[in-house]
């Protein structure tokens, strides 16, 4: 057994396995970063990964449409962010009781629409977007198969990642983001609207969230099911802290989760005699070990989660 794991195909399976199902977790962990990075906590990112999932499977279904699910997916997800925002910049509302208000809805929500819109047939199907290899790149040993043999979704993550890390570092708004979630009222106070921002946010926060969601649909699965994210929305949260509030450290730590995710499926696949139980178990307790091992390395904005409300001390 053991000859089958150190194996050149074993490894490459695996890590491609691992960046496939890593996907979503990065998606929507760099939306939560934009949000906390402006001060607000949106533990409703299960919900809004959920209704991504849900309405892209729709528009992909009733428009015969890979874009148009995107699209409504997109849309999804921005609508609960926002909702999220109303009730959090507008009415300045506890921001965890919110989220979870949020994720719970959603759950209604999805499975009652779901079973609205399929007619009593109990499974449906939807196009799922195709790999598009990179020449030369795909063909590397062990990494090509796994980062440069995806589809564009995958590609536009790498641009976005990279695109986070240098606005947030070198632009003005980039930097009026974080001051907006460490000192909002001192950033009020030097003329930077909060509350556009914080509104901005939410809307990217729904926007990657959704598409996140849409991913599972519309590039792993092809179809809905109740409750599909089973968690992820919540994973997503901790690549943020485990990722301490950077783009590539959402990526490291979402890549980390998917491998723990692909290592048990490949451990059952090669029939390793381990209690199928106790290896579904496997991802979540590597991330709670990653998370106890980032006591004491707090690099959360001071603002995060405090409602602020314009003019009030």
């Amino acid at each position: 057994m053991l000859q089958e794991i150190l194996t050149v195909g074993f490894f490459t399976a695996f890590l491609s396995a691992a960046v496939r199902l890593a996907m979503p977790l990065m998606y929507g962990g760099l939306g939560e970063m934009i949000a906390e990075r402006a001060g607000i906590l949106n533990i409703g990112m299960e919900g809004v990964m959920l209704s991504g999932a849900f309405f892209s499977f729709a528009g992909a279904w009733y428009f015969h449409s890979i874009p148009m699910g995107l699209l409504c997916g997109m849309l999804g997800g921005m609508v609960v962010s926002l909702l999220h925002g109303l009730l959090t910049i507008r009415l300045a509302k506890d921001q965890s009781v919110s989220g979870l208000a949020l994720n719970m809805l959603m759950l209604g929500v999805t499975s009652f629409l779901y079973k609205l819109i399929s007619s009593g047939q109990s499974y449906q199907q939807v196009e799922t977007l195709p790999s598009l290899p990179i020449p030369g790149l795909s063909a590397i040993p062990v990494i090509g198969e796994a980062f440069f043999n995806r589809d564009i979704l995958t590609y536009l993550l790498y641009v976005l990642i990279v695109a986070a890390f240098f606005f947030y570092r070198n632009t003005n708004w980039g930097l009026n983001f974080i001051a907006v979630g460490e000192h909002p009222r001192a950033a009020e106070s030097a003329g930077i609207p909060v509350n556009r921002y914080r509104w901005i946010a939410m809307v990217l926060n729904g926007v990657l969230g959704g598409i996140g969601g849409a991913y599972l649909v519309l590039v792993q699965l092809g179809v809905f099911t109740e409750n599909m994210l089973s968690g992820r929305g919540y994973i997503a949260l901790a690549t943020v802290i485990l990722g301490r509030y950077t783009s590539f450290g959402v990526f490291g730590a979402a890549l980390l989760f998917g491998a723990a995710n692909a290592l048990q499926i490949r451990l059952q696949t090669i029939g390793v005699e381990i209690s199928p139980y106790l290896l579904a178990m496997l991802p979540y307790v590597i991330t709670l070990a990653a998370m106890l091992g980032a006591i004491g390395k707090n690099s959360q904005p001071e603002g995060l989660s405090k409602p602020y409300v314009k003019g009030m001390s």
